[in-house]
């Protein structure tokens, strides 16, 4: 890799293509190259890692351009099949790329394949070919062919003849070097790493969101995993199933017959959980569909048992099943009317059926897919990722939070399969060595505890027999319990808590947190007494704002909305004009925002003819061109808001700790997380609400300490 190309690339995919330079792909290409081809972004990239790994822009350039050549010449649209008929006609044999299906003849004792573009059937295909690749049996694959013609004229004759088949996928099983390469990037790369190789620019989601996107990936790394997305439509809910992988089936419109998922007894075929990884069922909300009761009954027994029935044989699946589909409804308006399950057709709006699911994504949390959420950077070849999660089924990370945590022991054994398989696939994505600290573990089990906590909740809602658990865990040590909740539950309390047959008034929601400390508010001064010769004099805002100031403790817990610095540090900050500051991360972008916001606080609590003297504490950046980026940040907030009457100074000690705030007013507040305290959202979306009203963001737990300060600031200290 050049020295000049290697600078036009972002830290992020200058790692990706050092670490794997055979297997990386920059990800823009694929939608590139498309054009009106309606082929799987698997099968582009597939074409991309032949002819464009490079990372210098003439070798993509012409990678690029031989890939669509290729398409060009040898992919089979519907409407050109006659053309293309021809051309194997004239030229005797031709390459084509199609999706083939085989199926078996059992009158002629032969295979025959068909071919969904080109539109011909009755190609004999060699047995040895079945074989190798069994999967042309079930719903076909997309294979380079090549395709030859001979016309003898005999009776019955099919003139077409298969010479050869190569599935478009990667037969690599290198999982040593997957996980080898992870050990180059933190966990915050790894997971821009996966997210930028489904397509999606990281920098536009916010942290919880790229783990739920990971969730999306569980079913394609973990066997027998049972998911349920419900949310608005064009959130991206069917993408991963549909574009992600070769192993992976999306069934449109959600309904499909007994014989085609489990099993035909009358010839005995298997069907798709029988050959797929993942089969999922696109657009299977909506109260008017049907499913006829032995599917619903031998869907159950699947996902419990992970088999099914020919006759008298239990047949084992491994695949998992994925249900994806549209709400008619807002949240609060669902937990009014019924519950999160309101969408799905009758048949599986059934406790028995739903008590099998393992994890219920909250698709309410995603935004509308807009353009600007693809990356244009590097990620993995979409096969080759998928083959490496194929592999990695074999492996099993369900105990891996037992050394640290223990489940509450009121869970039951579905809650627990529920909870540990999801956390298994998490670690097998984040952590494929099945490597972390505890720190990291229990993010990853709170989420796989609240996916599954989210089904059970509703479940007690729908039944009144099923009875309530506590989704909870402990460290081990300790005999304190840490609760789990879910976002609704956090917003809407009481709603969420509401079973169906409670009344339904019209009372409040519960959406701010109860608990939660009201928005501070400013002291009203009394009236003024006409007759009173020496009224008192109404009090400044700045002084209704300190009376509000009082020694004491504000502990925030992780999730909870309603909070603003005004809130938490006004009534402490207001009238001072020296303040002190003290966090060793303000470094990067969002922290810098936090500042910028913690600075416009001040000047609102300040008296306006006042300059105040704010100095930053700060640890410098250990990376040299972010160092640069944190001075011209540090720099640019200096220049504008000395003209708001705020003078920003800053001084780099790599000694600190502590994050503390001190004022010339003699108070002193212990700042558990510094001014970081709000979850990580998508800062480009200023059409956001959360962007501009932080008592919309959600916060992290932490906890601020306030006391007086016998030795307060003074301009010679600053």
């Amino acid at each position: 890799m050049s020295d000049e190309t290697q600078n036009e690339l972002s830290a992020l995919d200058g790692k990706i293509t050092d670490t794997f330079p055979q297997y990386t792909v920059r990800k823009d290409l694929a939608g590139d190259i498309k054009g009106n081809a309606v082929v799987p972004t698997y099968v582009l990239e597939f074409l991309l890692s032949q002819y464009a790994t490079t990372t210098d822009a003439a070798s993509i350039e012409s990678g690029v351009r031989r890939v669509q050549e290729i398409l060009a010449q040898h992919y089979v649209h519907r409407d050109e099949a006659t053309l293309i008929q021809s051309k194997i006609r004239e030229k005797g044999h031709y390459q084509i790329i199609d999706k083939v299906q085989v199926t078996l003849n059992e009158k002629l004792d032969r295979y025959e394949a068909s071919f969904s573009n080109l539109n011909i059937r009755q190609v004999v295909v060699d047995p040895q070919i079945v074989r190798k690749n069994e999967k042309l049996l079930v719903t076909g694959i997309w294979c380079i062919c090549r395709l030859g013609y001979a016309y003898t004229g005999e009776k019955d004759e099919v003139p077409w003849q298969l010479e050869n088949l190569k599935p478009v996928q990667m037969t690599t099983d290198d999982v040593s070097n997957f996980i080898e390469g992870r050990k180059a990037f933190t966990t915050e790369e790894w997971i821009d790493l996966l997210l930028q190789s489904i397509g999606f620019d990281p920098q536009m989601f916010s942290d919880r969101a790229k783990l739920l996107l990971l969730v999306r990936m569980v079913p394609f790394v973990e066997r027998n995993f049972n998911v349920i997305e419900l949310g608005p439509k064009g959130t991206g809910k069917s993408h991963i199933y549909s574009e992600f992988s070769p192993h992976g089936m999306l069934i449109s419109g959600g309904e499909i017959s007994v014989a085609k998922l489990f099993v035909n007894n009358a010839t005995g075929r298997v069907g798709l959980v029988g050959f797929w990884d993942t089969v999922a069922f696109d657009e299977f909300a909506g109260r008017n569909k049907k499913a006829g009761k032995e599917l619903v009954d031998i869907m159950k027994n699947y996902m419990a048992n992970k088999t099914f029935s020919r006759g008298v044989e239990q047949i084992p699946g491994e695949a998992s099943l994925v249900f994806v589909g549209n709400t008619d409804h807002d949240v609060p308006t669902m937990l009014k009317r019924a519950d999160l399950f309101e969408a799905l057709p009758p048949q599986y709006h059934d406790p028995a059926f739903l008590d099998r699911i393992h994890a219920y994504i909250p698709g309410w949390e995603f935004e509308q897919i807009r353009s600007e959420m693809f990356t244009d950077g590097y990620g993995f070849v979409v096969d080759y990722l998928a083959e490496v999660l194929h592999n990695l089924r074999d492996l099993d990370y369900s105990d891996r939070f037992n050394p640290y945590f223990e489940l509450s022991s009121s869970l039951s054994t579905r809650d627990k399969d529920g909870i540990r398989k999801t956390f298994s696939g998490l670690m097998k994505l984040v952590y494929p060595s099945g490597e972390a600290s505890a720190e990291q573990i229990e993010l990853l089990l709170r989420l796989a505890i609240e996916g599954r906590k989210r089904v059970k909740d509703q479940l007690c809602r729908m039944d009144a027999t099923m009875t309530p658990v506590d989704f909870a865990y402990t460290r081990i040590g300790s005999e304190t319990p840490i609760a789990v909740k879910t976002f609704e539950e956090i917003d809407y309390p009481k709603l969420y808590w509401r079973r169906r047959t409670d009344d339904e008034s019209d009372e409040d929601d519960g959406t701010i947190p109860e608990g939660a400390l009201p928005e501070a508010e400013e002291p009203q001064a009394a009236a003024p007494n006409k007759n009173a010769a020496n009224a008192r004099p109404a009090l400044s805002a700045v002084e209704r704002m300190q009376a509000l100031a009082k020694p004491g403790e504000v502990t925030l817990e992780e999730n909870e909305r309603g909070y603003s610095y005004n809130r938490l540090f006004g009534p402490y900050v207001a009238g001072a004009r020296q303040i002190e500051l003290t966090d060793p991360y303000i470094r990067v972008a969002h922290q810098m925002r936090n500042l910028a916001e913690f600075l416009e606080m001040v000047r609102n609590n300040s008296d306006p003819h006042q300059r105040v003297h704010v100095h930053l504490i700060t640890k410098e950046d250990e990376e040299a061109y972010r160092a640069r980026q944190q001075l011209e940040m540090l720099g640019q907030l200096e220049h504008n808001y000395t003209q708001m009457g705020i003078d920003l100074t800053y001084a780099f000690d790599e000694t600190i700790h502590d994050r503390q705030l001190r004022t010339d007013t003699g108070w002193k507040v212990s700042l558990g997380r510094g001014l970081d305290i709000f979850q990580k959202g998508n800062e480009s979306d200023w059409l956001n609400p959360q962007n501009r009203i932080q008592q919309m963001r959600r916060v992290k737990s932490c906890t601020f300490i306030y006391r007086r300060d016998d030795d307060a600031l003074t301009e010679q200290e600053m």
